[in-house]
């Protein structure tokens, strides 16, 4: 399926050192400000109270949530827990004030607002807690990038496994300085969106790479930066289909998934459009600059030499 089709090739590689030293601002401007700011953890990271409360009818989440806000607590988390009658709140911790009495203020002023509400449980999440989750992040985030260059470079060659890496960890370090930078949520929600952007990432790098290695195969006559091109120019079709159906639904969630999914959202939002930009300009960028050459993939029969320009080709999307 294709929207159109480009008859000429887009040279792409042409602008490719200087797309890369914008990247590579971008990148040291993210991780600057990861050092000198930090991220701002949520509760789960950091410790506070859980609360949860039923309703013996469907809760407001809105309603509630600006109700513990005039508390003066920031950060606060409130979602359905199980069914639209209870609801989680989480709290982040203050100093000089305990969890019985932070449960007791809450408690208090829901039922000024609404005296339908009963406590079920509360309990304090402790740092260490935080600190373990911390933790399994890191780990996981980890065995995700092992996991992607170990395909990689048994489905290609390590120089594209080395250049999707880097152009993925381009990604998820720009996501972490957005983050840092304006000072918003760091929760586990969002941590699920970069693992995902991950994936997404190196799905459009091997997109491009298989083409790249189709294309060695097909025009023997081409050099390295017309393959390049070619690959690129030959899967916009596809990439404009596959990244626009799922920032549709990204930003539904975006726009109308309310305060728990914002954030995920809008980090899965930065992850596809800087995915795009680094599967072209970044992992094909450096790929090419390792110097990459036909026979590091090509180890089978080469097809006949065909023109790149003529519709009739046969390359598909």
């Amino acid at each position: 399926m294709e929207f159109f089709k480009i008859r000429r090739d887009i040279p792409f590689m042409r602008h490719a050192l200087i797309f890369n030293i914008i990247s590579f601002a971008t990148f040291a401007l993210a991780v600057f400000f990861l050092f000198s700011r930090g991220l701002h953890l949520s509760v789960e990271f950091t410790g506070g109270t859980l609360m949860e409360v039923n309703y013996t009818q469907a809760a407001d989440v809105g309603k509630i949530r600006n109700t513990v806000a005039m508390l003066g607590l920031n950060d606060v988390q409130v979602q359905n827990f199980g069914t639209s009658r209870d609801v989680m709140i989480r709290l982040p911790a203050q100093k000089g004030v305990s969890t019985a009495q932070q449960s007791e203020a809450v408690m208090t002023a829901l039922k000024a607002a609404n005296g339908d509400v009963t406590l079920r449980r509360t309990e304090f999440v402790g740092p260490q807690v935080g600190e373990e989750l911390a933790q399994d992040g890191l780990k996981a985030l980890a065995m995700v990038v092992f996991g992607i260059m170990v395909y990689l470079a048994f489905r290609f060659e390590w120089k594209y496994a080395v250049a999707a890496i880097i152009a993925n960890l381009h990604d998820v370090v720009i996501i972490l300085g957005f983050f840092a930078y304006f000072q918003w949520e760091f929760s586990l929600a969002v941590l699920a969106a970069v693992l995902a952007v991950l994936g997404y990432s190196v799905n459009e790098s091997v997109v491009i790479f298989d083409r790249i290695r189709e294309n060695f195969r097909r025009y023997r006559k081409m050099n390295t930066v017309e393959i390049i091109n070619n690959a690129i120019t030959s899967t916009i079709s596809r990439t404009i289909i596959t990244h626009g159906s799922t920032q549709i639904m990204v930003l539904s969630m975006l726009l109308f998934g309310g305060p728990t999914l914002f954030y995920f959202a809008l980090a899965l939002t930065i992850g596809i459009l800087f995915g795009i930009y680094s599967s072209v300009f970044v992992a094909a960028a450096i790929a090419m600059w390792l110097g990459i050459k036909r026979e590091d993939l090509v180890k089978g029969p080469t097809r006949k030499e065909e023109d790149p320009n003529d519709p009739n080709a046969g390359a598909t999307v």
